[in-house]
């Protein structure tokens, strides 16, 4: 099918993006995302028949393609404890108008898999690493994994041909120490290295704005052992400020939602494992899609809806985020980063 026509929402930004979250469980439980306070043994995770299944995200998003998306990101949870995965890219890949489709993961199993999802038309993948030293990763990912099984699966990755970019959310009191041996690890490697500001997702990770390391402190750790320049954006609603070393030693990118908000050129959506639909990643609530998916509708129906979601869609909280926005927040029901996909 063929994009129809470009779908644009409420304050005119065009929909690019699709992130689909394919599980809600992980093998991690990072403070910032599925701390283990929350997410503990007893938790209950979704059941396979909440989950969307393979055929259901493909059918989404081909109407979503229809609606201008070109990229799709898969997420999680950690979307590789999902089985089958190379299935559901190779099928996502074949859609009319979708030309990229990559992959956020925390690395782990990416040894063992990075080759067949290569093979099935991976062409990207992000991996978290909120540092290189053990003894501060071990505590970041709540479950003692060290550096080494994520260095190794970076490697593989750029090993099978995917092209790899590091996340590193940088929160006070945390893992800033880290920021400049980051910077050090993988400069001149052929990874891009992003720090992530700690952001206020959901109400489980105790965010205040005193947590936050904002991007010209990171910016200014780096130069000071590394020379930096900026660098234009590459695409329209990039969400990372880009910074090339002096040097040529590569580049590094900074996604700076509180201290700089780019819900201006914001083009994503996102799409839960259990099928809601949702416009922001600051979102209270989503549309149900599964519901409406099972209970029959013909694509043309299912078009239609995707459409008018996206049509009526004025989401913009980083731009009207303050002290008080943020307590009032907190009184509410925001979706979490784990259930979301990021």
């Amino acid at each position: 099918m063929k994009q129809e026509q470009q779908a644009y929402d409420a304050l005119f930004r065009p929909l690019k993006d699709l992130r689909i979250s394919v599980t809600d469980q992980c093998n991690f439980r990072c403070s910032y995302c599925m701390p283990a306070e929350i997410f503990g043994p007893d938790y209950q995770f979704m059941k396979e028949d909440e989950l969307l299944s393979f055929d259901e995200i493909v059918r989404l998003a081909g109407q979503f393609a229809r609606l201008g998306v070109e990229k799709i990101r898969i997420t999680g949870g950690e979307p590789l404890l999902r089985k089958g995965l190379p299935d559901l890219i190779r099928s996502l890949k074949t859609i009319d108008g979708i030309k990229d489709v990559a992959l956020t993961t925390n690395g782990v199993y990416l040894v063992r898999q990075a080759e067949a999802l290569r093979e099935a038309g991976l062409d990207r993948v992000n991996v978290s690493l909120d540092a290189i030293e053990d003894s501060v990763f071990r505590k970041m990912n709540g479950r003692n994994v060290p550096v080494k099984p994520v260095l190794k699966g970076i490697r593989r990755a750029q090993e099978a041909g995917l092209e790899v970019k590091v996340n590193m959310v940088v929160k006070k009191g945390a893992n800033e120490s880290q920021i400049v041996p980051m910077a050090r690890y993988f400069k001149g490697s052929n990874v891009i290295l992003r720090f992530i500001e700690f952001m206020d997702v959901g109400n489980t990770n105790g965010w205040k704005f005193d947590s936050v390391v904002s991007k010209k402190e990171i910016v200014d750790r780096i130069a000071e052992a590394f020379p930096v320049e900026p660098a234009g954006e590459n695409y329209y609603g990039e969400v990372a400020d880009r910074f090339v070393y002096s040097d040529g030693g590569g580049e590094i990118g900074v996604i700076s939602s509180v201290s700089d908000s780019f819900c201006s050129s914001c083009t994503r959506a996102r799409l839960s494992a259990d099928g809601k639909l949702f416009t922001c990643l600051f979102a209270v609530k989503g549309e149900d899609i599964r519901a409406r998916i099972r209970s029959g509708i013909d694509d043309r129906e299912l078009y239609d809806m995707l459409a008018d979601v996206w049509k009526n869609r004025h989401d913009r909280y980083s731009d009207e985020r303050t002290e008080e926005t943020v307590k009032e927040r907190k009184n509410g029901r925001k979706i979490e980063m784990s259930y979301i996909g990021g």
